[in-house]
């Protein structure tokens, strides 16, 4: 019997985000990713005697920022607390977070999964200092003899996102995953950069069986940081987790890490209960009063997200799967609005995008954002399609040598000799040649058969090494042929 049929999965999660301000949530040091180990550090993140820290302003209108995103409700009165637990990659042996006094309170997203739309409920959001690294010997923590830490990223700030346990079924957990990462990114308070740890999951599954109302014992798998890497670690748990139960054995409650090597999930520690942090009021800080006036300031710099931007699109002729595809990533559906700016055919723009422009950059592993091809690139050479001056085909490969040399398409088509051939005299001499070569093609198509101009239509266009205006090429030959 699979699974599916005799229990019911219950999931929610915990995002994890890092804002995206220059300097940490307490104090001066930079956020940068990256550097030699522990020397993007100070007294305060390293959590020195004395050391007192200063709130971050921007870390607050990051975090109000997303909170209106997801329609959540921003506190008046907040503050923070010290989440207590000893562990080597936090210094202070506590971390200053929030617990029953968020920033952000309820909100969610609506999501459509294998065809049918859900909305899924966000209990909080709250802002807190990110803990250091460990550098593991081994590849994975399980597998390590000795670990390091790096403290570069203590005190990167971050705003945790806690859903509701909403979702049953792993295409619901991925629809919101991405469709919340998209709008962490269409807002700008992260850069999302999942391979850089910037997004990270923390995903809790539960089974019961199926028709009961009461839920089963959960585990928080902690720290993946890939879409892919959440479905495999789901599909092993949810197996784990029946397999137990199916010896008559009782669910573990506890935290747990996935192997990406092994594609297993491994026992990590028991799961604490929020007792177990023995929460406090943070005494070095003041609570938080955010009044009406500055969440009203913050909303007025909410950019157009993304399910507006998609309607937009489908009403400039799109379909909603050209709009979807566009808008998935923000420097994309960026890139797609300024090159409408200088070239009014959306629909032609969205086929070049998503075809050719999307192979070279997925072909040279290069983000959209990082393109050599500029957005008025794009539009001056659809523009040279449409007067005439190349052909469709020749387009192509000038866009492969604007991303090889990011050299302007008129410039290209200069150097290179490329202009579409359009002169009536030029063509119909090389169409003159082309028919007394080819009698039996010409007999052919007199007789009716019509394929036989396609195959004179190619002749010419080898002779002009593709470069004769294709259009007129037909025009030509069949009058020249009738």
């Amino acid at each position: 019997m699979a699974v599916a049929d005799k229990y019911e999965m219950v999931c929610g999660l915990e995002v994890h985000v890092e804002l995206q301000t220059k300097t940490k949530i307490f104090c001066g040091c930079t956020t940068e990713f990256g550097g030699e180990q522990n020397t993007h550090v100070c007294p305060v993140c390293l959590g020195m005697p004395g050391a007192l820290p200063v709130l971050n302003r921007e870390v607050v209108n990051y975090a109000i920022k997303a909170g209106l995103a997801l329609e959540s409700e921003i506190a008046q009165f907040s503050k923070f607390d010290r989440k207590n637990y000893f562990y080597p990659d936090l210094s202070k042996n506590y971390q200053t977070s929030q617990f029953d006094l968020p920033i952000c309170i309820k909100g969610g997203l609506e999501i459509e999964a294998e065809g049918e739309k859900k909305w899924i409920g966000i209990t909080r959001a709250h802002m807190e200092e990110d803990a250091g690294k460990l550098v593991h010997s081994g590849e994975t923590i399980s597998t390590s003899n000795e670990s390091s830490v790096d403290y570069n990223r203590a005190g990167v700030p971050l705003l945790e996102i806690v859903s509701e346990p909403d979702m049953r079924t792993i295409p619901e957990v991925l629809a919101y995953l991405e469709k919340l990462v998209q709008i962490l990114e269409y807002t700008e308070v992260s850069d999302c950069r999942l391979e850089q740890g910037s997004v990270r999951f923390d995903v809790n599954v539960s089974l019961r069986p199926i028709g009961a109302t009461s839920l089963g014992t959960r585990t928080e798998t902690k720290n993946l940081n890939s879409f892919s890497s959440v479905r495999r670690c789901m599909e092993y748990e949810i197996a784990r987790q029946a397999r137990v139960l199916d010896a008559g054995e009782n669910v573990v409650q506890e935290t747990r890490t996935w192997d990406e090597g092994q594609g297993i999930t491994l026992t990590l520690r028991s799961k604490e209960e929020a007792h177990d942090y023995r929460y406090f009021p943070e005494p070095d800080l003041a609570p938080l009063i955010i009044d009406r006036e500055w969440v009203e300031k913050i909303r007025k710099t909410l950019p157009e997200l993304p399910a507006a931007r998609r309607t937009r699109l489908q009403a400039l002729g799109l379909s909603a799967y050209d709009a979807t595809v566009i808008t998935q990533a923000k420097a994309m559906a960026d890139f797609f609005d300024e090159a409408l700016a200088s070239y009014g055919d959306a629909k032609t723009l969205a086929n070049w995008i998503m075809g050719d422009v999307t192979r070279l950059l997925n072909t040279n592993q290069c983000r959209v954002a990082d393109s050599p091809i500029s957005a008025k690139q794009l539009a001056e050479l659809l523009a040279l399609i449409d007067k005439g001056t190349l052909s469709g085909k020749i387009a192509k490969s000038v866009l492969e040598e604007m991303y090889s040399t990011g050299k302007d398409p008129s410039i290209i088509v200069k150097e290179k000799g490329l202009a579409q051939i359009s002169d009536e005299g030029a063509l119909l001499g090389i169409i003159d040649s082309v028919i007394a070569a080819n009698p039996q093609s010409v007999e052919d198509y007199r007789a009716g058969k019509d394929r036989a101009i396609g195959f004179l239509v190619g002749q010419i266009m080898k002779a002009t090494k593709g470069q004769a205006n294709p259009g007129l090429v037909n025009q030509l030959l069949k009058e020249k042929l009738s």
